[in-house]
């Protein structure tokens, strides 16, 4: 039975079975460590019985005012231990952590828009599309149906500090804004 722990500095020693994959962004030691150091309650990792990383995902909160928000920065699971739920645990510790703690209106992630797996999970969890960045993750030309295939979908879930739902839209996936518009 594998455990869902806080994320540790020494794991990132650990972990290029997790990252080495084509949908996982990568980032600097400096910037793991940052992420450990200011929202380590929002940073865990999913471990098998032989220690072996399964997956991960760091978080951080963010916003002022109805936009105060947890926000998911990266999770991955390693394609062997796929399929089985692991990214719904740790996405639903985020989520209460973001809710319970930090008071979040509302949590989002961004995912790119041609990931369909990932997207049909995260609908699956209660998110919505709440708008589409152009050139979110750079550009490298426009793919199938005349459309960037390096824009990411923002989506969002609600938490229970916004009862009204304001921070979603039914609309969202015709709404596009530029990567300069968003933090």
């Amino acid at each position: 039975m594998s455990i869902l722990r806080p994320f540790k500095a020494t794991d990132m020693f650990k972990f290029n079975n997790v990252n080495l994959d084509i949908w996982t962004e990568t980032y600097s030691i400096g910037f793991y460590l940052h992420y450990l150091s200011r929202w380590p309650d929002l940073c865990y990792v999913q471990e098998a019985p032989s220690r072996r990383m399964m997956g991960y995902v760091i978080g951080k909160a963010e916003g002022q005012s109805t936009e105060w928000h947890g926000h998911v920065t990266a999770i991955t699971v390693a394609p062997e231990y796929r399929r089985l739920s692991l990214a719904r645990k740790m996405m639903s510790l985020l989520e209460l952590v973001s809710d319970e703690s930090y008071r979040g209106f509302f949590v989002d992630l961004y995912v790119r828009c041609n990931n369909a797996v990932a997207i049909q999970m995260y609908e699956g969890m209660g998110y919505d599309v709440y708008r589409r960045v152009r050139e979110y993750y750079g550009n490298l030309g426009v793919g199938k149906g005349g459309r960037d295939e390096e824009d990411a979908f923002d989506m969002r879930k609600p938490l229970s500090r916004d009862s009204a739902r304001r921070s979603v839209r039914s609309n969202g996936r015709d709404i596009v804004v530029s990567a300069h518009e968003v933090s």
